[in-house]
């Protein structure tokens, strides 16, 4: 299925984004840097030499430190069509800021930040503080290109600019929005996995249902997302917290980390057993697994009144009883207030999120994907530079 390249819409400045390129190229900076590009469905990802302009007058270059991989990553690989041409993934950065644009004003250089999802701050849902309900979320995000058309990899014909960063990559362009500035006493390597996963699963408890104590839930699909759900969920006091998933060793890590009851789907029947474990239902579910059955399993599960999270940004309807499917994007966070929460959380013991965590190196990427893939490693991080490839006149990694 190939990705549809959406058109950025009509911007307030003077010529469309790939004129202003072409017309900058005389004095524009041309860093080198190395990155993983697909050109395949399905993979493998090939680390190549690229070029990538340098900042514009709103973002900022990062050097990547480290990147999580997300199902997100992957699943564009197994969708990627030959019309959608190369691209560059990766959604889950961390890294050091090495030059920033004349009006960036939050950040510096030298500055150590975590990567998270692009909005365009301009509309009327991102003045209002709601950034995952931006009016140009999709172009932002999926559109490999800034908001105004261009692309800064456009001299190696490769599109970038995923989740406004492409962090499979040595170096990434972000912008103030999707950029989180973090103590330089903290691992960057382990901060990676929030700008995205660790995020949606935490926020949908804690921000997007806003589950109280004592509230019953279950989570359905025990991964990365799911875990941390399960972390959130324990933290907010809610009781029975029910893991479901069909891989044992997340079932035990989803009791180590909160879950007051599990169930293996294989063996066990979901809504019996819910009813076991409950004497009824569960007020919320998480539904991170993406499957149809499960989404219909949840319903089956909810007390009257209840609400399944779909973690798909679709958005339910009302059904009877006035149970309910809410579609969520990134857990309603705000990259900049939730992930300082997350790593306050983390550092006081209560969001251990860590134990997800294993590391590959930047060259052992396809590895890592492979991982992901059948389920033996729960968050793949990729260790991706420590001196960096970067170079262009005036900067230094």
């Amino acid at each position: 299925m190939a990705v549809v390249w959406p058109q950025a819409k009509s911007d307030s400045r003077p010529q469309s984004g790939r004129n202003r390129t072409l017309a900058r190229d005389s004095d524009m900076q041309v860093h080198k840097i190395k990155a993983a590009v697909l050109r395949k469905r399905g993979g493998p990802l090939k680390i190549e030499s690229l070029e990538m302009e340098g900042p514009q007058y709103d973002e900022v270059l990062v050097r990547i430190v480290a990147s999580g991989i997300c199902h997100t990553d992957i699943g564009f690989c197994e969708y990627w069509d030959k019309a959608d041409g190369p691209l560059v993934l990766g959604h889950e950065g961390a890294g050091v800021v090495v030059e920033v644009g004349k009006r960036v004003k939050g950040v510096r250089r030298g500055d150590h930040v975590v990567l998270s999802y692009q909005s365009c701050g301009r509309c009327g849902q991102c003045r209002r503080g709601r950034p995952t309900d931006c009016e140009r979320f999709y172009e932002a995000n999926f559109g490999f290109a800034r908001l105004d058309g261009s692309n800064a990899l456009y001299r190696s014909g490769v599109r970038g600019h995923f989740f406004g960063q492409s962090s499979f990559a040595t170096h990434a362009l972000a912008t103030e929005r999707n950029i989180v500035k973090v103590s330089k006493k903290l691992n960057l390597e382990i901060l990676s996995p929030l700008g995205c996963g660790l995020q949606t699963g935490a926020g949908t408890v804690m921000n997007s249902l806003k589950v109280a104590k004592g509230a019953s839930i279950a989570i359905f699909g025990t991964g990365a997302v799911g875990l941390a759900a399960v972390m959130a969920a324990r933290i907010v006091g809610a009781n029975p917290i029910i893991g479901v998933d069909i891989i044992p060793k997340r079932l035990k890590l989803a009791m180590e980390l909160g879950a007051t009851h599990v169930i293996d789907n294989r063996r066990d029947k979901i809504v019996s057993r819910v009813a076991d474990i409950t004497g009824s239902g569960v007020d919320y579910v998480v539904e991170t697994t993406g499957s149809e059955e499960m989404h219909g399993l949840a319903m089956d599960v909810l007390n009257p009144r209840g609400a399944v999270a779909l973690l798909t940004g679709e958005s339910g309807a009302a059904l009877s009883e006035g149970r309910r499917t809410i579609g969520i994007i990134q857990g309603n966070a705000v990259p900049q207030l939730f992930i300082p929460k997350l790593i306050a959380l983390y550092k006081a013991g209560r969001f251990p999120f860590d134990r997800l965590v294993k590391f590959y190196d930047f060259s052992k990427i396809n590895a890592a994907i492979a991982d992901a893939r059948s389920g033996a490693t729960i968050k793949p991080v990729l260790r991706i530079s420590k001196e960096g490839f970067l170079e262009g006149k005036g900067v230094a990694a």
